[in-house]
């Protein structure tokens, strides 16, 4: 079943979870949204039980509110709350790169070659969109090349609640040519086998991410 898709039998309570969560992620679901179980069990077929469950869930992983009377909502999140969000992400994925730089293969590092190539167009061509799947898809290669699944599952816990920020910081010109200029620097460094110095651009290419994100006004913060 894919996640974005629509379900076309009874689901289980995980799965109207990773429905649910998806929405989030891609902004379709937007933070204060009042997630309505009828609605929910209209689009995928799923029953009361199984919906609640999927809720309960969400709320567990601090996605969803939940609140007697007015049932549950996308939960926003507070500026320090993304901040401690990516001062774990400094650590985790600086950790990463590390680990990508001594264990990615041949094939792996191409991949990343050529989605390196692809960001530097987008910045030619001023396609903010673009660049920002593609730079999900960067970092998501880094974490999966090297080799640690728990920096893996961690990240992708921690990166839904700020999926939309991350997408809408590029929609400043100057951030995404820093942000590729970043990439470019981290590529070299990873190439010519220079861990250390892999993981210590990552955790600041991830520091300024923030500071960019702390100055977007966004009615994600409450």
């Amino acid at each position: 079943m894919a996640q974005d898709a629509p379900i076309d039998r009874a689901p289980t309570g995980q799965e109207i979870a990773d429905w649910v969560r998806q929405r989030i992620r891609t902004g379709r679901f937007v933070p204060g949204q009042r997630l309505v179980e009828v609605d929910i069990i209209r689009q995928t077929g799923a029953s009361r039980s199984k919906v609640r469950e999927a809720l309960k869930r969400l709320e567990g992983e601090g996605l969803v509110e939940i609140e007697e009377f007015r049932g549950a909502s996308v939960r926003s999140s507070t500026l320090d709350e993304v901040r401690q969000i990516y001062r774990a992400r400094m650590a985790l994925e600086g950790m990463a790169a590390h680990d990508f730089t001594v264990n990615a293969d041949a094939a792996t590092l191409e991949r990343l070659k050529a989605l390196q190539a692809q960001l530097d167009t987008c910045v030619h061509e001023r396609a903010p969109d673009r660049f920002g799947r593609l730079n999900n898809e960067w970092h998501r290669l880094i974490v999966e090349g090297s080799g640690n699944k728990v920096i893996a599952d961690h990240l992708q816990r921690l990166n839904v609640p700020i999926h939309r920020l991350l997408f809408e910081s590029f929609y400043d010109e100057e951030r995404l040519k820093t942000a590729n200029a970043d990439h470019q620097a981290m590529l070299t460094l990873i190439l010519a086998g220079d861990a250390e110095g892999a993981e210590r651009a990552m955790r600041q290419h991830i520091g300024d991410g923030f500071d960019t994100l702390a100055r977007i006004e966004d009615e994600f913060y409450s």
